[in-house]
Formats: C-alpha cells, sequence, structure tokens
C-alpha cells in the first residue's frame, strides 16, 4: 500500500507541474492598447501562485491586484484611486479578461466604481514576445562609422512626435535646449531616422527638478531626472524607467553636464554615467511606459521626452551596429 501511495501521489505530482508548465498565459506579452498606445503583460508563477504585472501605456510596470485563470481565460484586476474635482476621492476597479489564439491574445477590460457601475469598456490586443536571447558578448559586436544626430546648429533630423504639441526645443550655444512653461503642453521630439541595436554617447545637463528621458528605439526610456544625492531607484537617472535599478548613483548635481554612454544590443542593455557602469549589459523584459510601441523588433527612433520639464543636451552621436 505504501508503494502504492507513493506512486500515486508522485504522478499527481507530476501531473500538476506539467498542468503548470503548459500554462498557455505564462510569458510576456507586448499589448497595443486602444488608440495604439503600447502597452505590457507579464505572467508568471512563483511558489506556486500565479502572479501578474501590467503596464498601461504611462507610468510604471505595478502588479495586478489580483490574478486567476477561469476555464480558457485569464482574469485580472487594476484597483486605481481617482480624485476628483470635489477633493473627494473613488475607488476604480478594472477587470481585465483575456484568451489566447496561439501567440495572440485578446483581452477585454471594464471599469467599475465601489457601487459596481460601469463606467468605461475597451477591446485591445497582445502578442507573445519570444524568449530573450543570451546575453551577448560586447567585447565581439561591432559598431559602424559615427552618426551626429545633433548638429549644434538647428534642430535638423528632429522632429515633434505630436504636431500640435507645443514646441519647447530650440538650440543655443550648440546645446539642444527644452524650456517649458506652467499650465502649457510641451511636445517630445525624435530622430528622422530610425535605428536598430547602436552605442549613443551624449551629455546632459538637468535642471531644478528636471524629469526627462532618453528613448532607445522609442521603445525603452533611459531616466533622467534631477536625483543627485537620493538612495538608487528603478525612476531615478540612468534606470530603465521602472524596470532595471542602476546599480550605484552617479549622477551630479543639476547645472553641470553629465556624459552618458547606452549600448543596445539583442534587447539587453549597458548605461554608463559619468565614467561608472550603473546597468551592465541587462535584458529588457518589455517596453517602459511612453513607448511609441511595444513591438521590440523593428528599428525605431531616438526620442527625447519634453513634455516634464525643461533639460539640456549636447554632442549626440550614435554607432550602429554592423553586421
Amino acid at each position: 500500500m505504501k508503494k502504492t501511495f507513493s506512486v500515486l501521489v508522485a504522478v499527481c505530482l507530476s501531473v500538476v507541474a506539467s498542468a503548470e508548465h503548459n500554462n498557455p498565459f505564462l510569458g510576456r506579452w507586448a499589448l497595443t492598447l486602444s488608440g495604439g498606445k503600447a502597452g505590457w503583460l507579464g505572467v508568471e508563477e512563483k511558489d506556486g501562485k500565479l502572479q501578474a504585472s501590467v503596464l498601461w501605456g504611462g507610468g510604471s510596470v505595478l502588479p495586478v491586484a489580483s490574478v486567476k485563470i477561469e476555464g480558457e481565460k485569464l482574469i485580472f484586476t487594476c484597483i486605481q484611486k481617482v480624485k476628483e474635482t470635489t477633493g473627494k476621492g473613488k475607488t476604480i476597479t478594472e477587470t481585465v479578461t483575456a484568451t489566447l489564439h496561439g501567440d495572440i491574445m485578446q483581452l477585454g477590460a471594464v471599469k467599475r466604481d465601489e457601487t459596481g457601475k460601469e463606467s468605461d469598456r475597451v477591446e485591445f490586443s497582445g502578442k507573445r514576445i519570444p524568449a530573450l536571447p543570451t546575453r551577448p558578448d560586447l567585447s565581439k559586436v561591432k559598431f559602424g562609422k559615427p552618426i551626429e544626430l545633433f548638429n549644434g546648429k538647428d534642430l535638423a533630423g528632429w522632429r515633434l512626435i505630436d504636431s500640435k504639441a507645443n514646441n519647447g526645443w530650440s538650440v543655443q550655444d550648440c546645446v539642444l535646449m527644452n524650456r517649458v512653461e506652467k499650465g502649457k503642453h510641451f511636445g517630445n521630439i525624435r530622430t528622422d531616422r530610425e535605428f536598430e541595436d547602436f552605442n549613443l554617447k551624449l551629455e546632459v545637463r538637468t535642471q531644478e527638478n528636471s524629469n526627462s528621458g532618453i528613448y532607445l528605439r522609442g521603445i525603452y526610456e533611459v531616466q533622467i531626472a534631477e536625483t543627485c544625492g537620493k538612495p538608487v531607484d528603478s525612476h531615478n537617472m540612468g534606470a530603465i524607467y521602472s524596470r532595471i535599478c542602476p546599480t550605484v548613483a552617479a549622477e551630479k548635481p543639476a547645472g553641470e553636464w553629465q556624459a552618458m554612454e547606452i549600448t543596445l544590443v539583442n534587447r539587453h542593455v549597458t548605461v554608463i554615467l559619468n565614467g561608472k557602469t550603473i546597468i551592465d549589459n541587462k535584458p529588457l523584459l518589455g517596453c517602459t511606459g511612453g513607448a511609441l510601441t511595444s513591438d521590440e523588433f523593428e528599428p525605431g527612433p531616438i526620442y527625447l521626452q519634453g513634455d516634464h520639464t525643461s533639460i539640456d543636451y549636447r554632442n549626440i552621436v550614435l554607432r550602429p551596429v554592423v553586421k
């Protein structure tokens, strides 16, 4: 009897492990949200429990409030606290239901308030992100001739992403400057040219409370912020916004020029700030908030965030990877 019982237990455990392994929702998903905005969903199992994190267009990657599988559907909820004009707050619960058709995910989201009243309903789609390649050996990567993205004279080669936004960008003394005014919406700018993998060098000068970003291929944001003297954080200077935290704080005070070197190869990123390697060839799990697209396999521009605060850039030089 003991032997038979042991065999049954082993078989049951094997079935459970197999079911977990074959859970088709596990993995990372590139989402195309309403209006074409870029999003991301990650689903994994830890200690036998299902977990998920999501990115809704802008902001940070955040854990969901709950996640479960019912039949052939993945269902998760996100909870948002909203302040009303009266000063009072209310809680909005968004319930998302996802189904699969191979590597394509179809999702529907419904928002409801505390009373259960429906406030919004949208449908969108996702696509499974292929597994990350192995960590590249950067010593063997070949880079092409330097391309000056900024000529130091004017905005040639750059344009506003949103042509209707206020343009705070100008050139003065070989510096690409962004100056914003409170109460107005200012625009982000991007290169006309698009790139695949590359090495990018530039200098940046923060102002008081600066908050900007350098988007690699329009997908991954390297955070630019006035965070000198603060502990390392995935939202501070040189971080991959909300995804990869620098290993060391290397930023200088506001008003000083800072040297930055960024290398993007095979969905891995290295960031050197003021001569210190703060991110060393780390994998990129997906797009960041504000990305132009969630598709990590298409060429894209360098884009500079200008819709938050004032910021200065100069000496922007890119060397593409050559094969």
